[in-house]
């Protein structure tokens, strides 16, 4: 059985020294953040499968190779000859900020759709993980995601929702009306503080979510750490004190660190520190999944600052 299935768009990533108007080297990999999330439980040992559509193209085989190299499951992706795989632009402004372009519209990504999800259900995944970065890439991605929260849900498998609000993709209240109709068959969500108005205009969103049926809400306060909300209770963990280096991925590398937590079995404190953890290699080394760890360097962090390891 599959543990984690998840859906969406990877595009070849070109990441530059400085400004792209100066020219310049620029280095290439990938970036997605369902297939981060994807790479990061299969270096913790999961079984991760991507359902996603590349382009005939040698951007869209470095996504496929990358991917499979990680040890990311593409039986149910597929390649569209007649549309190209999309591309992320990533500038190096200042320090760790960087400005992000994208040339996705009309990409083979986008073309994702019901047909392809239907088939991964024929092996129920013990957990689906959808973002609403698929949901806005169009209509027929949305209807995708659409279709795998219900075959997820007739197959029961547990469903993860991460907000992961884009501003160039929708606007708050369309991402609203996409997302709000999916939360009855979702049982977790995580978000930022801000991506909660996204999904409820409650005074309590948190209380507010809970009451629709999601078992547990996560929320992420970027530095100040995340706090899970569930029947159990409330606990929260403070960020891990890195270096920080780069932040783009961090959001979906603590996701990964989360649902290997879930899957193992860990109790809310426990995957809380596992996906603060996570997130932390993310923050301090360059990438947005390049510095992800396997399981056994999950401890590395304990060490102190400069430190080595013999």
């Amino acid at each position: 059985m599959t543990d984690l299935l998840t859906l969406g768009e990877t595009m070849a990533a070109f990441r530059t020294t400085g400004p792209l108007r100066l020219g310049g080297t620029a280095g290439i990999s990938v970036a997605g953040s369902e297939s981060t999330v994807a790479i990061g439980l299969a270096r913790l040992g999961h079984r991760a499968a991507w359902v996603g559509v590349t382009g005939a193209d040698e951007p869209g085989e470095l996504v496929r190779r990358t991917l499979r190299a990680e040890g990311v499951d593409l039986t149910w992706s597929r390649i569209d000859p007649t549309a190209p795989t999309g591309l992320i632009l990533f500038e190096s402004r200042v320090a760790d900020i960087n400005r992000v372009t994208y040339h996705r519209a009309g990409s083979a990504g986008s073309r994702l759709g019901s047909a392809d999800v239907t088939p991964a259900f024929d092996r129920p995944p013990r957990l689906l993980h959808i973002t609403g970065i698929t949901c806005a890439l169009g209509a027929e991605p949305y209807q995708a995601v659409v279709e795998a929260v219900r075959l997820a849900r007739a197959a029961g498998s547990t469903v993860c929702l991460d907000v992961n609000h884009r501003h160039r993709l929708w606007s708050v209240a369309e991402a609203g009306a996409a997302l709000r109709p999916l939360l009855p068959s979702v049982d977790l969500v995580v978000a930022s503080d801000d991506e909660l108005a996204v999904l409820t205009d409650a005074a309590d969103p948190v209380a507010d979510l809970r009451a629709a049926g999601v078992t547990e809400v996560v929320v992420k306060h970027g530095a100040d750490g995340a706090t899970s909300h569930s029947a159990d209770g409330t606990v929260h963990r403070p960020a891990r004190t890195v270096p920080v280096v780069d932040t783009v991925g961090a959001g979906d590398a603590f996701v990964a660190g989360l649902l290997s937590g879930w899957l193992d079995g860990a109790d809310a404190p426990a995957r809380l520190d596992r996906a603060v953890t996570t997130g932390a290699f993310a923050v301090a080394t360059r990438g947005d999944w390049e510095g992800l760890p396997d399981r056994s360097e999950l401890a590395l962090l304990d060490h102190g600052p400069g430190g080595t390891v013999r």
